[in-house]
């Protein structure tokens, strides 16, 4: 049974629910009890005595003896109960790590590019056909402590309606140390998702129906076509392609409940990992080999005779390289591409290279999450964004993860 409250001046009565504090102390000031002060009031069911303040007057504080006056038109307070407030951001290992564990300083912002300023924290969730997915993007510790720019970007999107849709998370990271790597970071996973939302009935149809091949072919064309938009952004800015630069992982999802492809692809470091029966299993894509015999006319050598007399004789003479000749371009990374069926119980993580290191560098932080993962019953987006954040000392770039647990 709920009891009725005496409110204070100009405040409308209120009930207190059972075993929560009636309010807290007004800003500024310590939690009294002034029984001589107001009418006394107690938490139904079990909670202490509290006194309605008086609009102005004075109080005895029983503990400190001095007197306090209540604020002008000072309103009673309740404060609400969150759930895990006040609790720090852990870590694993044998030491913390050196950073703070939340944000100290903001990256500096320019006038007139605020259209390209990066949140702190990106965080986003939903549920389709037979999975549920999680997603964040977190600055990293050195980050956060320097007041630079997430490097970062985070991208979900669902093309298509019914269980025709498909969902799309893209993920992206600047280089090193370069100016402008959130916004390359950003401008990547935008023209992907741009290149997949024209595409996106096709590559449904070719999910549904295990057309590897095709799949595997057409998105490593879109992933050029959009990495080379970066490579042409960078020489229009008069930059190195090498500076302006990310790279990019991609994960489809089919709406329709019937089809468990699940489909990764993309370009740079990060990881590919898939919790089942409680155990990691790492499963990136491998870089594979270029099957069959060099091409005569693309840089093999010519086939010898049958005798194997040669027309002319190596003399081992270096031959000047040609001043008209275009400058040779950096080896690009390779594409990487898995197309894999899930089963119920699964979760599927893909990551950038901020989570993957350490979770292949630190076994305490891949115990902590296959135990916090586990459970069939996807995490809320807060609890989500509290396991991703785990720190590991050592580790304090940004993290960027989306997982998808199979129902």
């Amino acid at each position: 049974m709920e009891e009725a409250h005496d409110a204070p001046p100009g405040v409308e009565a209120y009930d207190v629910p059972a075993a929560r504090e009636a309010y807290d102390a007004l800003p500024g000031a310590e939690a009294h009890s002034a029984p001589a002060a107001g009418k006394a009031h107690s938490v139904s069911g079990a909670g202490e005595a509290h006194a309605a303040p008086p609009a102005v007057e004075a109080y005895d504080a029983p503990a400190a003896g001095e007197a306090h006056a209540a604020p002008l038109a000072a309103e009673a307070y309740v404060a609400p109960r969150v759930r895990g407030a006040g609790v720090a951001v852990g870590y694993v290992g044998s030491r913390p790590p050196t950073y703070a564990a939340e944000p100290t300083a903001l990256p500096v912002a320019e006038p007139d590019g605020l259209d390209v300023a990066v949140p702190d924290t990106v965080l986003d969730g939903a549920a389709y056909g037979a999975c549920t997915l999680r997603a964040v993007s977190i600055r990293g510790d050195s980050a956060r402590y320097r007041g630079e720019p997430r490097r970062d970007a985070l991208l979900t999107a669902r093309f298509g309606a019914g269980d025709q849709a498909l969902v799309l998370v893209a993920m992206a990271t600047g280089a090193r140390a370069t100016p402008g790597a959130h916004r390359a970071a950003g401008e990547v996973c935008q023209w992907i998702a741009e290149a997949v939302g024209r595409s996106h009935a096709r590559l449904a149809e070719d999910i549904r129906a295990a057309r590897r091949g095709d799949l595997k072919s057409g998105l490593h064309r879109l992933t050029d076509r959009s990495l080379g938009r970066l490579r042409a952004g960078a020489a229009e800015q008069g930059v190195d392609p090498e500076q302006y630069t990310a790279t990019l992982r991609c994960l489809l999802l089919p709406a329709d409940p019937d089809c468990r492809v699940r489909v990764f692809f993309g370009v740079g470091a990060g990881g590919l990992f898939r919790l089942r029966e409680g155990e990691w299993q790492d499963i990136e894509p491998g870089v594979a080999e270029t099957p069959g015999h060099p091409l005569v006319g693309f840089g093999s050598p010519p086939p010898e005779p049958p005798d194997g007399d040669r027309l002319t004789m190596d003399l081992g003479i270096t031959v000047p390289p040609n001043p008209y000749a275009p400058a040779p371009e950096p080896p690009r990374e390779p594409f990487r591409f898995r197309a894999s069926v899930a089963q119920p119980g699964d979760t599927l993580l893909m990551c950038t290279a901020g989570l993957a290191d350490p979770l292949r560098g630190e076994p305490e932080l891949c115990a902590h999450l296959a135990r916090r993962w586990s459970d069939p019953a996807p995490p809320g987006l807060a609890a989500f964004l509290a396991d991703a954040q785990v720190r590991v000392k050592g580790y304090a770039d940004d993290r960027t993860a989306a997982a998808v647990w199979e129902a």
